[in-house]
């Protein structure tokens, strides 16, 4: 067994994959929106569509980077080596400052699934208390370290996806007993595409943010290129199946909002259904959250090994864990907890999708700057291939910004809040620069 930092196992490949799809996705939970905006039918082509020039472009970048420089910081390493420490500052701000509110997300769904069964545990300050405990218990669980969260991602990745195979096999015996015909879902009478494309994005986006751990990771340089492509099919199949299932039942999709797969598992399997959708996704939000925090709580460390940030942030213990960059990153997010789904989402894209369109950059400028550096994977094609798949990725970026100029956040357009995280990045830089220098 491979040794990482402090002599603790490193993460193999399979593990990779399962904390990469809840990086990602979890599951189906958070489809719902795009059912309840687009209908079925629409539904299903943005999922099968976005993935090819949104997903793949994105894997296959992570993929031949994450292989070259398999560092830790990830995208913040590839950005500061190819455009110099002050893009590499911002790329990792920008992503900070998305996971702020993408954290957020997560504790929130579970809270709306667990109030179709249990809305006396949700009510009032309870709600708030469920989602500060998943926070801590996801702390808790990386101070154990990279194995342990990857081991613990295989294993809820199996337990919460248990319940949509029963619910697509039930769907499945419907039809052969009634016919094809009993699938009648009909349309929203009001159609929100920009909204199904917006939550569409969020739903494939995260990608890159297993690359943080690298150097944890057993033979990154094979593990990488292999867990990209898997996990892009497992995440797209996870959400299609189910997809199908319920239209398949006809169930309206009008119906559809957050939270609304336990009155699908009701319609066709009954309250145990219903109770096991309801746990499934629990342990859903734990594991994206517990898998992310895996993730984003490398780039404070990373930093601090740069000077950027305080040298606290580089102590690790003996199993490689920087705890108190979790502790810090884990206070952050819980602060962040009180926002809105759709203004979550709003905000994410914008901040997560400025880091992206950088390492696409980063792609492309390495290839020029470094034509020698060793490239166990490659994106197929000369260098304007590298800069081909950047094209499909920054178009729906900009299509985001479009769809969001409408959503407010504190009084402020989304757009002009995010405007104001993202600016602040360069002031953090200079005075981190300044104390370093006066230190």
């Amino acid at each position: 067994m491979a040794r990482g930092f402090g002599g603790s196992k490193k993460m193999r490949l399979l593990p990779l994959i399962a904390a990469t799809y809840f990086m990602v996705s979890g599951g189906p939970y958070g489809l719902e929106d795009i059912i309840g905006k687009a209908g079925y039918g629409r539904a299903l082509l943005l999922l099968a569509l976005v993935p090819l020039v949104w997903s793949l472009p994105t894997s296959l970048m992570v993929g031949e980077l994450a292989a070259a420089l398999p560092e830790e910081g990830g995208f913040y390493q590839w950005v500061r080596r190819a455009m110099g420490p002050f893009w590499g500052f911002q790329e990792a701000w920008l992503s900070l400052a998305a996971s702020v509110f993408d954290m957020a997300i997560y504790p929130t769904t579970f809270v709306l699934y667990l109030s179709h069964v249990a809305p006396v545990l949700t009510a009032g300050h309870r709600g708030l208390l469920l989602k500060l405990g998943i926070v801590a218990i996801s702390a808790a669980w990386n101070l154990r370290g990279a194995v342990s969260v990857g081991s613990g991602s295989t294993k809820m990745m199996v337990v919460s996806l248990s319940p949509f195979v029963v619910l697509i096999g039930l769907a499945v015996w419907q039809v052969v007993r009634h016919g094809v015909s009993a699938a009648s879902g009909a349309a929203p009478a009001e159609r929100d595409l920009a909204g199904a494309v917006l939550v569409t994005l969020w739903n494939y986006m995260g990608w890159d943010n297993a690359s943080t751990i690298a150097q944890e990771v057993e033979e990154p340089q094979r593990s990488y290129p292999r867990a990209m492509l898997s996990s892009t099919l497992v995440v797209m199949c996870v959400y299609m199946l189910p997809l199908t299932a319920v239209w398949m039942a006809g169930m309206p999709a009008e119906r559809f909002s957050t939270g609304a797969w336990v009155d699908a598992a009701m319609l066709l399997g009954g309250s145990a259904l219903a109770i096991a959708v309801v746990l499934a996704g629990s342990l859903d939000g734990l594991g994206s959250f517990n898998a992310l925090t895996l993730s984003l709580t490398r780039l404070p460390y990373a930093m601090a090994e740069d000077g950027l940030l305080p040298r606290v942030l580089t102590l690790r213990w003996a199993n490689g864990v920087p705890w108190v960059s979790v502790l810090a990153c884990s206070v952050g997010w819980a602060l962040a907890l009180g926002l809105s789904f759709e203004r979550l989402i709003s905000i994410d894209l914008v901040l997560y999708g400025a880091a992206l369109v950088l390492e696409f950059v980063a792609l492309v400028v390495l290839r020029v700057k470094e034509p020698g550096l060793e490239r166990p994977f490659k994106v197929p094609g000369g260098l304007w291939a590298a800069v081909a798949i950047g094209v499909g990725p920054t178009l729906l970026i900009a299509f985001a910004l479009w769809a969001a100029r409408g959503e407010r956040v504190a009084g402020l357009p989304a757009l002009g809040f995010a405007a104001i995280v993202a600016a602040a990045g360069p002031v953090v830089y200079l005075a981190a620069r300044m104390i370093r220098r006066a230190v």
